[in-house]
């Protein structure tokens, strides 16, 4: 890896992860319009790629490389400003002494609009790549502070590993967990958003009268199977608030949960706001034989593990 004393014409290649929400709260929604939160986030073993590339010209440009593990030609991934890797890098470009022009090329595998923080994943990396690209040196702390301005989920997936978050989800503290659990992640062939199922969320609870608290911890005992590894205690523990939401616009979804359910993982929940189904499973052999079993009934599956690190650099090249 080189070093950043100097910008020529250099590409460097940075990875982070996306997430499952182990645990999600949801407070009721607030003055500002957005909800509190206590979540417990494990990064897990499927990584989105930026690779940050000096361009001549001014201004930043973005592509989604043919590496893509999802299909870039059905997905409406937007290539302007409204990009989250785009208002990055735009970002780290008013904080640095000497920025570049800078292309993006992003490599898709965290399903787009599927509760794993895909698009934040991409931030997290762009963040590392140009701040390698053009020599800011910004310490973690710092990127942290950028990458909270970016969204909720952006600092986790600068942090990785497991994780509790408070406030919209940006106050981190870092759960020391190092034990490996396994899971299998179904996407599904089409996007939930967020803010609708949030909205949902607060029509659902609105017509059955019910007045969420404020969230202000997490169940310790999730936080504790979570450090010991341990899929069997947590698969009595799991917890989304947006679950029954995201079930409610996309009812689909309930054959997704219960087929988890009934063909051997421990337990089967919606990550984040979904629409991607996340099953916890005994360990990694019984995680391959979940995600065959469904590749044979023709539904896409992958086997991921977690605790991962979060956004570093993979390469940083002289072209």
């Amino acid at each position: 890896m080189r070093s950043a004393g100097g910008t020529g014409r250099r590409s460097v290649r940075a990875k982070a992860p996306g997430k499952v929400n182990v645990s999600l709260q949801v407070g009721p929604v607030r003055p500002d319009g957005y909800h509190s939160v206590a979540s417990v986030y494990l990064a897990v073993s499927l990584f989105e790629e930026v690779t940050a590339t000096v361009r001549d010209e001014p201004g930043i440009t973005v592509s989604v490389s043919p590496e893509s593990t999802l299909d870039v030609d059905e997905l409406e991934i937007p290539l302007d400003e409204r990009n989250l890797a785009v208002r990055a890098a735009a970002l780290m470009a008013e904080v640095s002494e000497h920025p570049t022009g800078v292309h993006l090329e992003i490599t898709k595998r965290v399903p787009v609009a599927g509760g794993m923080g895909g698009g934040s994943a991409d931030a997290a990396a762009t963040l590392v790549a140009c701040d390698a690209l053009w020599g800011a040196g910004l310490s973690r702390e710092e990127l942290a502070h950028l990458a909270a301005e970016l969204g909720a989920d952006v600092p986790f997936a600068l942090l990785g590993g497991a994780a509790v978050g408070l406030g919209v989800g940006d106050q981190l503290s870092p759960a020391l967990a190092t034990a490996r659990l396994d899971w299998v992640l179904v996407p599904a062939d089409f996007g939930l958003s967020t803010p609708a199922v949030f909205r949902e969320l607060d029509r659902l609870r609105s017509e059955e009268g019910v007045d969420a608290e404020e969230p202000t911890d997490v169940e310790p005992g999730i936080l504790a199977a979570v450090r010991a590894g341990d899929p069997r205690a947590l698969s009595h523990l799991l917890l989304n608030d947006l679950q029954r939401p995201a079930v409610s616009l996309a009812p689909g979804l309930r054959n997704t949960l219960g087929w988890g359910d009934s063909h051997g993982a421990l337990a089967s929940l919606v990550s984040g706001s979904g629409p991607t189904v996340a099953l916890l499973a005994e360990d990694a052999e019984a995680a391959a034989l979940l995600a065959d079993a469904l590749a044979r009934r023709g539904t896409p599956a992958i086997p991921v593990h977690g605790p991962v690190p979060g956004a570093r650099i993979v390469s940083d090249t002289l072209l």
